[in-house]
């Protein structure tokens, strides 16, 4: 594993769907951000299900699964930001910092109400009207995109193909 330095973390609350969250961990790995899995999980977690949608990728990737919310929010030490259709103000008016925690709700049903009022912020991706929302693993794409680029901390390669942050 290449060791990067964190600038951000993907939260994953409670996810129903394995294939997603394989594909956030791939996300994660390929940006050098790391991600936290909110238990309980609405499938069995399993390797051969994850692997299937992160592949190789899920080797590199900086992951901590937690019990429960309260087991969360004891180890959590970023700035909790969550990506919600009920919030106001859209990820691209925001101003990311680094150690932020992106926190993304269930597939099924976002979040409940403790853990929308317990977030520091909350964001919204702009849609077009009568849409309700955005696959999950496309929103934290969408979202940690714009964060590292408002940070400057997107990877890059060196002349020896080692990835680093700049």
């Amino acid at each position: 594993m290449v060791p990067v330095i964190m600038t951000i973390r993907i939260a994953l609350y409670e996810p129903d769907i394995p294939q997603n969250t394989g594909t956030v961990l791939r996300l994660a790995a390929c940006l050098g951000v790391g991600v936290d899995v909110i238990e309980p999980c609405g499938f069995v977690w399993d390797e051969k299900k994850m692997r299937r949608s992160g592949m190789d990728y899920l080797d590199h990737v900086d992951m901590v699964r937690h019990s429960s919310w309260q087991a969360f929010d004891v180890a959590n030490s970023g700035r909790l930001v969550l990506l919600s259709t009920r919030a106001e103000r859209f990820h691209t008016d925001f101003s990311f910092q680094a150690g932020d925690v992106l926190l993304l709700g269930r597939e099924s049903a976002g979040v409940p109400d403790h853990v929308h009022t317990a977030a520091d912020a909350r964001i919204r991706i702009p849609m077009a009207p009568a849409m309700r929302s955005i696959n999950v693993a496309m929103s934290a794409a969408l979202v940690v995109g714009e964060a590292l680029r408002q940070l400057d901390a997107w990877p890059a390669r060196d002349n020896t193909g080692d990835t680093r942050f700049v």
